[in-house]
């Protein structure tokens, strides 16, 4: 029987209780092992360096640095790294704040064991994995100030992008679905953040969702 391959796991929490639990339901799945576990901000950006995991869960609210810095740090630093926010917070600066930086996913602790493993997956994956309770919090918020920033429209080809971005597809297979290149996706991607003054996939599918240019209905995202 072939193994599965692993994915690699940092966990970062200020609170070792809750840093034990979560490690051991993740280390359930058989596909999943954490790598290495911070106490605080400045310990997991150490430990990224040290052991290049596959992905990052961090914790908002920590010493040193919070999960937002990290997740800036990350990006700048180690880009390949997918970035988790697994938090008690739901207040939505938090959301945009961690989404802003970078972050592919953010999930409450009060997610059950499968739905945390599914986020972890979903990231690793290159797809994003936001709490659906937070999406639709995040759309009606953005929905009420979406005429404060003048948005352009998308073009046809743009929106099929967005529309498989949405659907959780990478550059990649959205490459490969319309028959383009990745640096031709990478293009469409850098004039759609653009046009709809968004920082990540995420926050543009959800500008995009406000708008009612896609269904609420947001797949993977």
């Amino acid at each position: 029987m072939d193994v599965p391959s692993q994915i690699r796991v940092l966990l970062a929490d200020d609170h070792a209780v809750v840093r034990a639990g979560i490690c051991q339901f993740l280390e359930q799945a058989e596909d999943i092992t954490v790598v290495a576990e911070a106490s605080d901000g400045q310990e997991a950006k150490d430990l990224i360096d040290r052991h290049q995991p596959d992905v990052a869960v961090l914790d908002i609210q920590m010493p040193k640095a919070s999960g937002i810095d990290v997740t800036r740090w990350i990006r700048d630093h180690h880009q390949e790294v997918g970035v988790l926010i697994l938090t008690a917070y739901d207040d939505i600066p938090y959301v945009t704040a961690v989404i802003q930086a970078g972050a592919d996913g953010y999930v409450l602790k009060t997610a059950s064991p499968q739905e945390i493993i599914s986020a972890v997956k979903d990231v690793h994956a290159g797809n994003s994995a936001v709490d659906k309770e937070i999406i639709q919090k995040m759309v009606s918020q953005i929905s009420t100030g979406v005429n404060e920033q003048p948005v352009q429209k998308l073009s046809g080809r743009e929106l099929e992008v967005l529309t498989l971005v949405a659907e959780g597809y990478t550059n990649k297979a959205i490459g490969l679905q319309l028959g383009i290149s990745d640096r031709t996706v990478q293009g469409h991607l850098a004039h759609i953040f653009s046009k709809l003054h968004s920082s990540s996939r995420t926050e543009a599918v959800m500008r995009a969702v406000a708008l009612d240019w896609l269904p609420s209905d947001l797949g993977k995202i």
